[in-house]
């Protein structure tokens, strides 16, 4: 896997102490030794004969610099996190046509019966339920451009009237739904209706201004594209949700329904792998413990947190420095139990990706190749760290943070609430090491 750059707010390391063994047995040959007793198979166990006592350090870095261009999925919807604070994804995208220089020979004989943006939904993190819309058309002369670089923060100018009728602003969102059009069931997607006076408006501009609509690259310089967004005030802690839709699908487009000369027709717009987006999230973990752990790493000590678009995880063990430097490492296990019920609405994820420091107080993070994956039996994370472990130990490396992401770090809103190093609940973090020194 190629290597990956990640850029994080600094942190303050201060300390949690943990401890576990070491095991040494010795021979006329080679020295093997058995780091964390209690994980480890019991024909591993050798004769112990010394004691040895490490530090662990969690905490949480913020990250807020990270690119939301061309998404894998559009996220769009809010909710209020009880433990991490709001969280609200809007979604900027461009349209295409579907027919090229459309025009129409009588167009007084042209009845628009509705005009309905379609998302079509993939997952979702919180819950179904009512949220109110508006979309907007993009008036900035930049318009979205697929090879810039767009970030959580990023925006674009619109016009300030919604396309959203008054009245029908408030929608279910909810992927289970069953979606029909006319007769037909379709795949589950979320239908915005849109005002019918704008699709007439595009029509008519159909046959004043072809040329706008000549190629796609035309009419992008014509239409900018559309902002959707969901204003919901104030949410109580665990009400909204934040869902995931499916920009490249078929079932992703602007559809207007018309009758021409009585016989019903439909024009798409269409959203898709040519279409340049992008999400703008807003993660606000104001009055809460995460914010609490980010500014005072020592709370960590308790729990510590990683949330998509927003902040990493961190386990330091400076004392994977002290093995010894012909040590060959055979087994390195980091277990990382978390708080989660079963079913809950804010899931952990299927797994963390595994980053270090590209050197000692920097900035950059670099994969190590590494991930996390969750048992949800045991409620934790385990990850091998094995070949970390080693390169500390053959002084490749230096600084011994481990700093883990949700694996959808830029295409979820995943979050995990981790158990730190002096956490007052039953499981603590640990780790595993077995190495022979020769």
């Amino acid at each position: 896997m190629n290597l990956e750059f990640f850029t994080w707010r600094k942190g303050i390391i201060l300390s949690a102490t943990f401890l576990f063994s070491v095991f040494v047995m010795t021979s006329c040959k080679k020295k093997e030794n058995i780091l964390g007793q209690n994980t480890l198979a019991q024909d591993e166990l050798l004769n112990s004969s010394g004691i040895d006592t490490f530090t662990l350090h969690t905490y949480t870095i913020q990250d807020d610099s990270i690119s939301t261009g061309q998404p894998l999925y559009g996220l769009l919807g809010s909710y209020n996190d009880p433990v991490f604070g709001t969280v609200n994804g809007e979604i900027y995208t461009q349209l295409n046509l579907s027919l090229l220089a459309p025009s129409f020979a009588d167009l007084d004989s042209v009845i628009i019966d509705s005009f309905v943006l379609s998302l079509r939904y993939n997952e979702h993190y919180g819950i179904p339920g009512n949220q109110t819309f508006e979309v907007f058309e993009i008036t900035d002369t930049d318009g979205i451009d697929e090879d810039s670089t767009y970030y959580t923060f990023s925006t674009k100018t619109t016009d300030p009237v919604s396309w959203i009728p008054a009245g029908e602003e408030v929608i279910k969102m909810d992927p289970d739904a069953i979606t029909v059009v006319g007769s037909d069931t379709v795949p589950t997607q979320l239908r915005i209706p849109l005002d019918t006076n704008k699709a007439r408006t595009i029509f008519e501009d159909f046959n004043s201004t072809p040329a706008s609509f000549a190629t796609n690259e035309d009419f992008v310089e014509y239409f900018k594209g559309l902002h959707i967004r969901t204003v919901n005030g104030l949410q109580a802690p665990g009400d909204g949700g934040v869902f995931y839709f499916d920009l490249g699908s078929a079932s992703s487009e602007a559809v207007v329904y018309y009758t021409e000369n009585g016989v019903q027709k439909e024009f798409q717009f269409l959203i898709n792998s040519s279409t340049a987006n992008f999400n703008h999230i807003d993660v606000d973990n104001s009055m809460t413990n995460v914010e609490t752990v980010i500014n005072t790493p020592s709370a960590g000590n308790l729990e510590f947190y990683a949330q998509a678009f927003s902040s990493r995880a961190v386990v330091s063990i400076p004392g994977i420095a002290n093995i010894p430097a012909n040590a060959v490492i055979h087994k390195a296990i980091l277990e990382l139990p978390i708080q989660y019920q079963t079913g809950a609405n804010y899931y952990p994820g299927s797994a963390l990706t595994v980053s270090r420091r590209e050197s000692t107080g920097s900035d950059s993070l670099i994969f190590t190749g590494a991930f996390a994956v969750y048992d949800d039996f045991t409620k934790q994370f385990d990850v091998d760290i094995r070949n970390h472990v080693q390169q500390i130990v053959n002084g490749e490396i230096t600084d011994t943070d481990l700093v883990l992401s949700p694996l959808s770090f830029i295409t979820s809103v995943d979050r995990v609430i981790f158990n730190g190093a002096q956490t007052g609940n039953k499981v603590q973090p640990k780790i595993s090491i077995l190495y022979t020194e020769f």
